[in-house]
């Protein structure tokens, strides 16, 4: 079954029992998209966000805002201010590590792009660490058992749609410890095999280490559609899946949200009309769990789901 075939059954099937657009505040004049997860600290519940002009683009920072009420949020005053793209965060080891892409600019257009890494125990004092491979986006991290930490890597390149029909892979590995968290580390990853068909792409979001032992993970996966007005659509879904760490063998892979799951909103450009970009999954007391989503690269939404890891374990809380 193709991708769009896989995600029209979704559709008919889905089962989503509350949708809702997140507010932010103090950034007024700018949109706010492609969020991290919340993540409380120092009893404070706390999300970073892209905030971005509507009519620009790569242009971007990233911001740290509080919650303020039910889907509300607003800006930190004074917090620190980053010039990255799309931010994630773990917790490893007590430590705080704020992920995002920064894009390095040349003569005004785009030159290249990394991750960039963030640590401390302080919001307001994160120290740069580590950078990512060179055009590499979605490194995502998750404390493991003993100490160990597993690391998401994803390739995406020409090379690698000749070599393996997808546009992108998924790579993953552990390390000890942060200091052993390098570009060369990641860009060595081992791939994760039989994720992505011919021309798909996608990525890793957000990780959970769960108590079988197993990675549960929350991502996103995506392919290009030609509408009747001859634009080719490109479309991010929701994803999770399955990895056994010591085999890298994926199990379970399927879509749990669409950009319709969301309420509608604008886009930022008319080929990302179907952009639901992934941010990650909040364990909610009645057994759901909150999925959120950066939408339409303008605004960012939430929808409350079931459990994706239903029958592989429960996620060990950090």
């Amino acid at each position: 079954m193709s991708l769009p075939e896989k995600r029209r059954a979704f559709e008919q099937n889905r089962k989503i029992y509350e949708q809702a657009k997140l507010t932010f505040y103090g950034v007024e004049g700018f949109d706010v998209y492609n969020i991290s997860i919340p993540f409380k600290w120092e009893g404070k519940t706390y999300i970073y966000g892209r905030v971005e002009k509507r009519e620009e683009w790569a242009r971007s920072w990233v911001r740290l805002f509080e919650q303020s009420g039910k889907d509300e949020w607003t800006l930190v005053p004074d917090s620190m201010i980053y010039q990255l793209e799309d931010p994630y965060i773990s917790i490893i080891d007590g430590t705080l590590v704020l992920g995002g892409t920064h894009v390095r600019m040349k003569q005004g257009a785009i030159d290249t792009y990394y991750g960039y890494f963030y640590k401390g125990t302080e919001l307001n004092d994160l120290y740069y660490f580590t950078t990512g491979p060179d055009y590499m986006k979605d490194i995502r991290l998750v404390q493991m058992e003993g100490g160990r930490i597993g690391v998401f890597s994803r390739p995406r390149s020409e090379e690698v749609r000749r070599k393996y029909g997808s546009e992108s892979l998924i790579g993953f590995r552990v390390i000890g410890s942060l200091d052993e968290l390098t570009s060369e580390a990641i860009e060595t990853a081992p791939y994760i095999s039989g994720l992505f068909g011919k021309d798909e792409w996608g990525g890793c979001n957000q990780a959970y280490y769960l108590d079988s032992g197993l990675i549960g993970v929350i991502g996103h996966i995506c392919y290009r559609e030609q509408n009747a007005e001859g634009v080719w659509i490109q479309s991010y879904m929701n994803m999770s899946f399955v990895l056994n760490p010591d085999t890298l063998q994926a199990s379970d892979l399927k879509i749990i949200g669409t950009r319709p799951c969301y309420p509608p909103g604008p886009a930022k450009k008319p080929e990302l009309v179907d952009c639901a970009f992934t941010a990650g999954i909040e364990l909610r007391p009645d057994g759901k769990v909150n999925l959120y989503s950066g939408i339409g690269d303008t605004e960012a939404g939430r929808v409350v789901i079931d459990y994706p890891f239903a029958g592989y374990g429960s996620i060990v809380s950090r």
